[in-house]
């Protein structure tokens, strides 16, 4: 080994990924390191969506590597990919999908269904394919947040489209019901409705499918987080203590399905007066971060009190499309990558689905 490639190398485990915690050699991002006497050639592979950090992580490893007397110069190549992962219970991923994530609150009124609105556009900003699920049968709120409306096209009579809300693939009961129709269904017809949602829509080449799961804990969610293959959940809650209660329900239920939760994204954290600039904690403080130290899971990130968050999502243009490059929509964006790479630390899912092979003398 050239005395280039392993100062190379060296250095290379000493920069740290943001967003995983670990170093790039930890993450699994450096793929191959050459060396030609002192120009180094090091080609990086982020295993996640994260198109507005790719540029200056390039910029970082090559003046980390050029700062060393033994090398000259250096080229460093980025790009990400996105794998599919493990699922709980031995479940297979569905066709079209590489990876499910389930957003979740265990209690109405956090911020749940504007969260994954804007966790789905914001992965799909970083470059990802991503779907959204409205799975909130009752209340079901993702056409309105995402600006879709009209019943759903079937091509072949079978599956049903999934709508277009600004690049991000959609589907919902509210897409197939009139608005202002309630839905009075028991437990057992609501879950076969989400499973019928979810497989007989034709979700096309997604690298994330973010599920919009309804609040609470019941027989709803078990029988959904039995059923349908999850990689890993996210829970929402605002830091006030009741909500708190809500979201340990949540977090506990995932555990007992086996379905890993890659953080907690605390909404409402702070409040700040467009009069005059005063900052206040309407719901209390560090709920989020007590709660992520109790059970050994992450604080995603924290999100404002912004009446801006609120009318965009109302309007059917969130945050993240909305104010691109808003404060808040950049919050999305760090909580996404976040997210993505968490998950790119669970295990690869090695079952692929090949087609039946039959030989037959002719």
């Amino acid at each position: 080994m050239s005395n280039a490639k392993a100062v190379a190398e060296s250095l290379l485990a000493t920069i740290q990924d943001p967003h995983s915690g670990q170093s790039l050699v930890e993450s699994g991002i450096v793929k191959a390191v050459g060396a030609d006497g002192d120009r180094v050639v090091v080609d990086l592979v982020v295993p996640y969506p994260a198109a507005s950090w790719l540029v200056e992580l390039q910029a970082q490893v090559k003046r980390t590597l050029e700062a060393d007397a033994v090398i000259a110069l250096a080229t460093v190549s980025v790009a990400s990919r996105v794998f599919s992962h493990k699922v709980q219970n031995d479940l297979t991923p569905l066709p079209g999908i590489k990876n499910i994530i389930a957003v979740a609150s265990g209690k109405g009124g956090v911020g749940k269904s504007t969260t994954a609105a804007n966790l789905a556009l914001a992965l799909q900003a970083e470059g990802a394919k991503v779907g959204i699920l409205d799975a909130d049968i009752y209340g079901p709120s993702q056409p309105r947040m995402m600006g879709v409306s009209g019943k759903p096209d079937s091509l072949d009579g079978k599956t049903i489209e999934p709508k277009d809300g600004h690049g991000v693939q959609v589907m919902s009961i509210g897409l197939l019901i009139d608005e202002d129709t309630p839905m009075i269904w028991r437990g057992p017809m609501v879950t076969q409705a989400l499973t019928q949602l979810l497989s007989d829509t034709n979700w096309r080449d997604l690298d994330y499918l973010v599920i919009d799961l309804p609040p609470g804990t019941g027989d709803i969610h078990l029988s959904l987080c039995q059923k349908v293959p999850v990689s890993g959940a996210v829970i929402v809650t605002t830091p006030q203590d009741i909500a708190l209660l809500d979201a340990k329900k949540a977090l506990k239920m995932f555990e007992k399905v086996n379905v890993p939760v890659l953080g907690i994204v605390e909404n409402m954290a702070i409040h700040v007066c467009s009069n005059c600039g005063h900052a206040e904690h309407i719901f209390g403080e560090g709920g989020g971060a007590r709660m992520a130290a109790q059970y050994g899971v992450p604080v995603l990130g924290s999100l404002p009190l912004d009446i801006h968050i609120r009318e965009q999502a109302d309007g059917g243009t969130p945050t993240v499309v909305a104010m691109p490059d808003s404060d808040a929509a950049n919050r999305y964006r760090a909580i996404a990558r976040t997210t993505a790479a968490r998950l790119s630390q669970q295990a690869r899912n090695k079952k692929i689905s090949f087609p039946n092979i039959v030989i037959q003398n002719t």
